[in-house]
């Protein structure tokens, strides 16, 4: 007697954990597995924007986006993982605000005309004289809330069969309503 192969193809080993994870959580809260990816991906978005604008005013209340961004730059790199993560954050935080400031004319930057060509070789010095301001607390805000990501996970996942029940499922119902046949 043969035992059977397991599945080939390279979602079968590779997420195979998460995709058993998902069905347990699916089947222990009664959610459609559908409806809970969904619901998590929105609540992931919304505690990704929510901790942004949060830190952002905060930060400009108390005035300290400036500070904290200089002394991350300016600090002596000894190899700590916490130093060198922390000035990922904020370069990455600087060319996200730098994008979004220019989009949409926030943070201190001029509003872009879509048309114009992307100049992307602004150069490094540009870079940071810009992490002024409201620059320098949209910098801290992402740098906090990338900090926050496994909080954000967790609670993503918690949330997820709570959202997917009051809000996907309903909006779900709703909106296929009319294309369903009538029984007769």
């Amino acid at each position: 007697m043969s035992t059977p192969s397991p599945p080939s193809g390279p979602t079968s080993s590779r997420f195979a954990p998460y995709r058993q994870a998902l069905q347990a959580l699916s089947a222990r809260t009664g959610t459609a597995l559908p409806s809970l990816v969904v619901s998590f991906a929105i609540v992931h978005e919304l505690t990704a924007v929510v901790p942004i604008a949060g830190f952002f005013f905060g930060a400009r209340a108390l005035g300290v986006g400036e500070r904290v961004v200089q002394t991350i730059t300016s600090a002596e790199d000894d190899g700590s993982w916490a130093k060198e993560k922390c000035r990922a954050w904020v370069d990455e935080g600087g060319q996200w605000a730098q994008r979004v400031g220019r989009r949409y004319g926030m943070f201190g930057y001029v509003k872009r005309d879509r048309n114009a060509p992307d100049n992307q070789d602004t150069g490094e010095a540009e870079i940071s004289t810009r992490l002024a301001g409201d620059a320098a607390n949209a910098v801290l805000a992402y740098g906090l809330t990338k900090a926050l990501l496994p909080v954000r996970i967790g609670l993503s996942l918690y949330l997820a069969p709570a959202f997917s029940r009051r809000v996907v499922d309903p909006l779900q119902r709703t909106v296929l309503r009319p294309f369903r046949r009538r029984s007769s």
